[in-house]
């Protein structure tokens, strides 16, 4: 018997196995078996945590998608992750380090009576290509934040399921993408809904979030070095990114929600 954990994200939901003892991985039959709604436990992805090479690091985080294909990277997850270590690590983590497809990782967690609330991850740099990028007749802009995002800031989040399964296979990404679809709002926050990459719509996406603001504080349309709340369909997200893109920082919760055991 092996002991699972399950957590979400704003509704982005995931099964967690910590096999840093055994570092064995898992395969895409497995994954897609775990995530199925009807026959499996049921969830957007599985993460699988392992042994870190890196010193610093807790662990090393690897994201299975529902349908078995592996992401180099997940806010959300992370923020489970982050929430999951802390508080099964002697001594209340304020800081912890994961090794993620996207680079070495560090998040400080917001604790309360009740465990982790709040979790801030430094994603890391984001890469972006040319603005106002047309594919397939839709404007966007990619941005790389480990995982690749196309972008498109004047499409309505309520379109995300039209033109999401088209453009993520679409032949400009030949790693496929997740798709965006955004919209600004009068106090300055974004509305977006995420099409992602082998799971399609999900109630949150934190890179999709950051990649977002990303794409938007390129085109003048929200501030760098400020907090922006995202509101996507699960809930707010806030992101912050420095000018020269060096640094994107996530902010948000992560809640447990049950454990169990595999046969």
């Amino acid at each position: 018997m092996e002991a699972f954990f399950k957590y979400h994200g704003l509704g982005n939901d995931f099964v967690v196995l910590d096999r840093r003892k055994t570092a064995r991985d898992i395969d895409a039959s497995v994954a897609r078996v775990l995530c199925d709604r009807r026959r499996g436990i049921g969830a957007d992805g599985v993460l699988v945590l392992l042994p870190s090479a890196a010193d610093a690091a807790v662990a090393r985080m690897v994201v299975h998608n529902a349908d078995g294909s592996i992401a180099e990277m997940c806010g959300n997850g992370l923020r489970c992750v982050v929430k999951h270590l802390a508080e099964h690590t002697e001594g209340r983590l304020q800081s912890v380090t994961v090794e993620t497809g996207a680079g070495v990782l560090v998040s400080q967690t917001a604790w309360s009576p009740r465990g982790v609330d709040e979790i801030t991850v430094e994603m890391g740099a984001a890469k972006h290509g040319a603005p106002n990028e047309l594919v397939d007749g839709h404007t966007g802009t990619f941005v790389d934040m480990g995982n690749p995002h196309f972008v498109l800031l004047d499409t309505p989040p309520e379109k995300a399921h039209v033109v999401g399964p088209h453009l993520e296979v679409h032949p400009r990404f030949p790693h496929r993408a997740n798709i965006e679809c955004c919209r600004h709002e009068a106090d300055g926050s974004m509305v977006v809904t995420v099409w992602e990459r082998g799971v399609g719509i999900t109630q949150a996406c934190g890179t999709g979030a950051c990649a977002s603001v990303v794409a938007s504080a390129l085109e003048g349309k929200s501030p760098f070095d400020r907090w922006v709340k995202v509101t996507l369909p699960g809930g707010p997200l806030e992101v912050k990114v420095q000018r020269d893109l060096a640094k994107v920082f996530l902010k948000g919760p992560a809640t447990f929600v049950y454990e169990g055991a595999l046969p």
